[in-house]
């Protein structure tokens, strides 16, 4: 069993910045790809960024060249860097490492981001 627990999120300004941070139950971070999701209510959930274990990184298009994402592997950790933050980055922000067929796709609990003045 896997488990994933985001933190970071709250209420920033446009412009502003956040750094959420997703913690593993195990170092899987190294083993499996992992991504981070967002959601916001009435909409399906989007893909934000992933990270492979031999560190390639996919970003959207919609947060490229503000939005980061990075690996502690020593503490399994990862990180989504979010800098020049819109109100339209308001969503949940969820964690995901998909272990299929080996094992089941897990997300965390989700963080809420509200970007607003």
């Amino acid at each position: 069993q896997v488990q994933l627990v985001e933190s970071g999120g709250g209420l920033a300004q446009p412009g502003g910045s956040l750094r959420l941070s997703c913690a593993a139950s195990g170092r899987i971070f190294s083993i499996y790809p992992v991504g981070w999701y967002r959601q916001v209510p009435g909409k399906e959930r989007e893909l934000v960024a992933t990270l492979s274990p031999g560190g390639r990184i996919n970003i959207a298009d919609s947060v490229k060249d503000r939005f980061t994402i990075s690996r502690d592997n020593t503490e399994n950790i990862v990180y989504l860097q979010m800098n020049n933050l819109k109100a339209e980055d308001t969503a949940v922000y969820y964690c995901n490492v998909d272990l299929r067929p080996l094992a089941g796709n897990y997300w965390g609990q989700g963080t809420q981001v509200t970007v607003s003045q």
